[in-house]
């Protein structure tokens, strides 16, 4: 039985074929391969995507996190509440700054921060006597966070809101686009995304004007008007051209990835949704399905995987630990009345192959095989 990719970059490869080629070698001959022509272009044309007047390119998801806590000035005594059950790189960078993480709950359907936990978070910064400040809301697996319930609790508490869209990017929240969302946002450009280049990448979105422009400052080491004027503390956060020219020419093709990953996701929905608890997508949403992720008992879950790893299918588990029990991180607070969904999910959760590429007989494999797993099991 052939092994299936759990991501298939080769076959998006092979659509954009000789325009990856061209548009790299373009770079490569022209030689302005820091900040060239094509990077400008590609965050025009990203800021036309999103709805955002600002559209700042950078070297990483991470880096796009810090650099906006940065030009912040978040530091020590600042308390920023986030959710547990992500990435590593949502927390790391509150961390970085001196400021303390509070981790809150998600909710059980969507994967997302929970408003109501965001609350306890919020008092239990003040009873440790830390600043609340802001909120990082994560588009976990693609699907926009419940920005409704969140935006009014930031207004209503003097907080700023930053999404952290690095899985989300390209989905829509009841009309809106991700990333023009919240007073900025960040993404991830990493191979893997919905939207990746050929390394590391990542971008900004704001419609702060003065917020962009210290942001375009820090990423260039804290340059002012002058080269050698460095009027802050930055850093080298620069998208490199040639990753710049990669992205233009993946995302002409965004969109119709994106409708892809819709059908894929209904055709799991439909032969799994009696088996399994399937992701749900919020009324009004659409979600970019950076990961597909079922819900099965703890008991259940490593049958599973080995048993479509026999199949020469692949899973993956998207998080194993939330972060507030991870050893960097285990030390930082949580929201009141703990995180029982984050730890719950940890122990459930795991994901199918998806991307725009799935062909509907590959597609029917997966799901053969893991009804016919979900079957032995039940047996």
């Amino acid at each position: 039985m052939s092994q299936l990719p759990f991501i298939d970059l080769g076959a998006q490869r092979r659509r954009l074929g000789d325009r990856v080629d061209e548009a790299i070698l373009k770079v490569v001959n022209h030689g302005a391969y820091v900040m060239g022509p094509e990077v400008t272009e590609l965050e025009e044309k990203l800021a036309e995507f999103s709805g955002s007047a600002h559209a700042i390119s950078c070297s990483s998801g991470t880096d796009a996190l810090a650099m906006i806590l940065m030009a912040k000035g978040v530091g020590p005594g600042d308390a920023i509440i986030c959710p547990s059950f992500t990435f590593a790189a949502t927390g790391e960078v509150i961390a970085w700054l001196g400021a303390t993480p509070i981790f809150a709950d998600c909710l059980p359907d969507t994967f997302n921060l929970d408003p109501e936990s965001l609350k306890k978070a919020i008092l239990k910064a003040r009873e440790l006597t830390l600043k609340p400040v802001g909120v990082i809301a994560v588009d976990l697996f693609g699907q926009p966070a419940d920005y409704d319930a969140i935006e009014p609790i930031c207004s209503q508490e003097g907080l700023w809101l930053l999404c952290d869209t690095a899985q989300g990017f390209g989905g829509t929240y009841k009309g809106r686009r991700t990333g023009s969302i919240g007073e900025s946002a960040a993404t991830s450009f990493f191979p893997a995304k919905p939207l990746g280049c050929y390394g590391d990448g990542g971008a900004i979105f704001t419609d702060n004007d003065a917020l962009a422009g210290i942001i375009r400052s820090i990423r260039n080491h804290g340059q002012g008007t002058d080269k050698y004027d460095n009027v802050r503390i930055g850093m080298n956060g620069r998208l490199d051209t040639i990753q710049a020219a990669v992205l233009l020419q993946k995302l002409e093709i965004f969109p119709d990835e994106i409708e892809a990953r819709q059908l894929v996701a209904q055709r799991y929905n439909e032969g799994l949704g009696t088996q399994v608890i399937t992701p749900v997508v919020a009324d009004g949403c659409v979600s970019t399905w950076a990961q597909y992720t079922i819900r099965l008992s703890a008991e259940r879950r490593a049958a599973f995987a080995e048993q479509l790893k026999t199949e020469g299918i692949p899973t993956a588990i998207y998080y194993p630990k939330p972060m507030h029990v991870q050893t960097a991180y285990r030390r930082f607070p949580v929201a009141q009345g703990g995180l029982p969904v984050c730890e719950k999910l940890a122990d459930e959760v795991i994901s199918l192959p998806m991307h725009p590429y799935l062909e509907e007989e590959t597609q029917n494999r997966i799901i053969d095989a893991a009804r016919a797993a979900l079957a032995s099991e039940a047996a």
